[in-house]
């Protein structure tokens, strides 16, 4: 799709990458015949033939949050396991090394991630991972999710086999998705953020660049229609890489999900 827009000579491509650093070459060949690609969601690991990464919140905030949800779900101690996408989504390992990085803390000293598994974003192999870290890891305690499939997927595992009580879910998302679980007790908390605000801001960013507003430079401003103005900066996460911050995303319980789904 990215090698056909370049031959059709489109200005810009709005890439949610799934492939690591394996569509670099392609992203790198758009640019250099003139099609731009701002990546969104999922960035191009390596940040090369990328103009710059649109990241919904910053990705370090992102491993924190699920480092803290653990600990609370988990009662600060025990085990826990991550259920994410795929081996090459780009954001989830992101997310997953902060996270890990965050678990360095003293505060979770006596929390142990047993495992990361991949239900590929598919919610039958999702629902049937989770029930595999279940059987596997007998004292599990909470699985994390950073993924809208999977941690739909792990709550359904759950509620079906009657096991809310002893293992909890959490991760990222959708509040319509997972307000049933989330009353129920199944997920008592999940975070995200506005799905239509990245899409609309992706949108706005990559006009300004397609129109010649900006030219995808660190320090550029940008008008992003009723979201206001947005800076391009450099990527924290990816050295040489830039990005548009979004944020920020909200931590959803029963206190807040059902206005949120509705």
């Amino acid at each position: 799709m990215l090698t056909t827009a370049t031959t059709q000579k489109q200005h810009v491509v709005m890439l949610s990458n799934n492939a690591g650093d394996q569509i670099a070459p392609a992203a790198e060949a758009a640019q250099a015949a003139g099609t731009r690609v701002v990546t969104w969601d999922s960035p191009i690991p390596s940040g090369e033939g990328e103009s710059f990464f649109v990241a919904q919140v910053d990705f370090g905030s992102i491993g924190t949050v699920m480092a803290d949800m653990a600990y609370d779900l988990a009662g600060g101690a025990g085990e826990f396991a991550v259920l994410s996408a795929s081996p090459d989504a780009a954001n989830q390992n992101a997310w997953i090394d902060m996270m890990k990085e965050a678990l360095k803390g003293d505060k979770y000293k006596d929390l142990k991630l047993v495992d990361v598994v991949y239900g590929n974003d598919q919610s039958e192999e999702s629902y049937n991972k989770a029930l595999g870290l279940v059987d596997k890891y007998p004292d599990l305690k909470v699985i994390m999710a950073p993924t809208t499939v999977g941690i739909v997927a792990a709550a359904k595992a759950m509620q079906d086999e009657g096991l809310c009580e002893k293992v909890k879910v959490s991760g990222l998302g959708l509040p319509a998705e997972m307000v049933s679980y989330t009353m129920n007790g199944c997920a008592p908390q999940f975070a995200l953020w506005s799905f239509v605000d990245l899409g609309y801001l992706t949108y706005q960013a990559s006009y300004a660049l397609a129109t010649g507003a900006i030219k995808g430079e660190v320090g550029e401003e940008f008008t992003a229609g009723r979201m206001g103005s947005f800076k391009i900066e450099e990527d924290p996460g990816r050295p040489g890489a830039k990005r548009v911050l979004m944020g920020p995303f909200t931590v959803y319980t029963k206190d807040n999900v059902e206005a949120a789904a509705n």
